[in-house]
């Protein structure tokens, strides 16, 4: 396949209800689907919610009891990878053959990531990328992936990857990325400044492959009554106001940005637009000057503690 149609999902998470936000993402999979698309990627966090203007009561040197609570309820919101609303998103893809990517917040032991699944159609969950720089006040609630997570898969609508957020500020990582020959390069995020789009464009051309970024478009309203909220309390105020856009490897903007509300954003893509582009510009290769310039990189997971055992005869 060379020329399918892509989506992109602009909806609100429920931030303290990770079902019901599964039974929202099985409905949107399925309305693409009907739509003929044959990829959708879902925003960050949308599994598990993301605490927008929330300070988890931590002032610098300090931990306020409220604090503890609020990591507490968002810890119980949070998803296990063996739980349902992994099976529920399974279920769906393979359904409708769909290659799906969505933001969740994964919990391991006692520590949350923020964490993209890549769910292939009949394969269902096939790998995932925990962040591995949260910003600012988000390193306070997540932990830091490693190497180990930063996955491109071959597959039959060509070369899929995932970067989130300010991830996509650093660039090793993007190098990295297009070092595995990344075409269509998702970018779930939060971010929904005027800055975003032009990013994207310039991760578009920089890498000459697509780009599919999603934004929450979300108000107040949706997070409940005791969320602490540095925006207010009005319930119509938006937290996340979309920007969600789809954009191909000339930088040129496909469908988007979108500011208006919840939608699903199409677009048809031709992948041999990604080597028409590469004619005069591939980063990772005739463009490179690795006499000059390298990139090492450890894919090797990290864990904290390690078992070693004597081999008894």
């Amino acid at each position: 396949m060379t020329i399918f149609k892509v989506a992109v999902a602009q909806a609100a998470s429920h931030p303290t209800n990770a079902q019901a936000s599964t039974a929202k993402a099985v409905d949107l999979i399925k309305q693409a689907h009907q739509a003929g698309a044959s990829l959708l990627v879902f925003p960050e966090a949308f599994l598990g919610g993301y605490p927008k203007g929330a300070s988890f009561g931590a002032p610098v040197g300090m931990r306020k009891p409220e604090g503890r609570q609020a990591y507490l309820d968002y810890f119980n919101s949070a998803i296990d990878l063996n739980g349902p609303e992994v099976d529920a998103i399974a279920d769906a893809t393979r359904a409708s053959g769909m290659f799906a990517v969505i933001g969740c917040i994964e919990r391991d032991l006692g520590t949350l990531y923020c964490t993209v699944l890549f769910f292939n159609g009949e394969k269902g969950l096939v790998g995932r990328h925990r962040k591995l720089m949260p910003t600012a006040g988000e390193r306070l609630i997540w932990g830091f992936g490693d190497g180990s997570t930063m996955p491109v898969f071959d597959t039959p609508l060509g070369k899929i990857g995932a970067v989130i957020c300010w991830e996509n500020y650093m660039p090793m990582l993007r190098m990295y990325m297009y070092s595995q020959g990344i075409g269509i390069y998702c970018a779930p995020t939060a971010d929904d400044r005027d800055t975003w789009v032009p990013s994207m464009q310039h991760i578009a051309l920089e890498g000459r492959c697509f780009v599919l970024t999603a934004c929450q478009y979300i108000k107040r309203s949706a997070y409940p009554a005791t969320h602490e909220c540095a925006l207010g309390d009005d319930p119509d105020t938006v937290l996340m106001r979309g920007g969600s856009a789809i954009i191909d490897p000339l930088g040129k903007v496909l469908a988007g940005p979108n500011f208006e509300g919840e939608a699903l954003l199409y677009a048809e893509i031709d992948t041999d637009q990604i080597v028409r582009g590469k004619f005069d510009f591939d980063v990772a290769g005739h463009y490179a000057r690795p006499d000059v310039f390298q990139l090492a990189v450890d894919t090797r997971a990290k864990s904290a503690v390690t078992i070693q055992q004597d081999n008894m005869e």
